[in-house]
């Protein structure tokens, strides 16, 4: 396996609107290591949402290579980028993204149902991902019956089932209490600790940021800073 399991070489993201080329990504080169925890930051306009939906997979650079666990990702079409996020990817965002009429146990489960596994192993894979959030006693629960904590709990979860390659967080105590920040802040690091899982958390937070190794800065589409 290699090393490194994130390489961008030069990416850059222009988007036309109308007569108007807008850079959102400039030439951005970096490796993130296998077990790293890094935080993406910047102003608004400074390129790391964009940034975070090419590693992702979300999107495609206009240009420029990235290797993501050593598969190049940039020449793909829509199907195996779709499929190499499934595999790959697992993802965190502020507002949870959970299914209101499904229980726990189910969201969880969706990401593996994409993946084409069987119903019984569907169930063990998620009961394990919800007892290692702390949640195996609310698999049953839906979201309205979870505080924001314990959704933003079933959403990690459900990140990790596939043990993909990176955990991308945006903003992952944004809509969440303080208490619960730290709380979501605390499983994440525990999770990187203990399984390795590489953590990318894009943040506006200094808090958030502070906790993690190392900051990548953007300004501008460019890396202002990385350290």
């Amino acid at each position: 396996m290699p090393d490194h399991v994130i390489v961008t070489n030069d990416l850059k993201k222009i988007y036309t609107m109308g007569q108007m080329e807008v850079h959102a990504l400039d030439g951005v080169s970096f490796e993130i290591n296998r077990g790293e925890v890094v935080a993406i930051m910047g102003p608004s306009g400074s390129g790391k949402s964009t940034l975070m939906n090419l590693l992702g997979c979300l999107d495609r650079p206009t240009s420029g290579n990235y290797l993501l666990d050593g598969e190049e990702v940039h020449s793909l079409d829509d199907d195996e980028l779709a499929d190499i996020r499934n595999r790959k990817v697992g993802f965190v965002f502020q507002s949870f993204n959970l299914l209101p009429r499904a229980t726990a146990l189910a969201n969880v489960e969706l990401p593996m149902r994409y993946a084409g596994v069987d119903k019984k192993e569907r169930i063990q894979r998620a009961s394990a991902a919800l007892d290692a959030v702390g949640l195996g006693d609310r698999m049953d629960h839906k979201p309205t019956e979870l505080s924001g904590g314990q959704q933003q709990r079933v959403a990690v979860a459900r990140a990790l089932v596939n043990n993909p390659a990176i955990l991308m967080a945006d903003e992952p105590t944004g809509n969440l209490d303080s208490k619960s920040g730290k709380e979501i802040m605390e499983l994440l690091l525990e999770l990187n600790r203990k399984n390795g899982t590489t953590l990318i958390i894009v943040t506006h937070d200094q808090n958030v940021a502070s906790q993690t190794r190392r900051t990548i800065r953007l300004r501008d589409g460019l890396i202002e800073e990385d350290k």
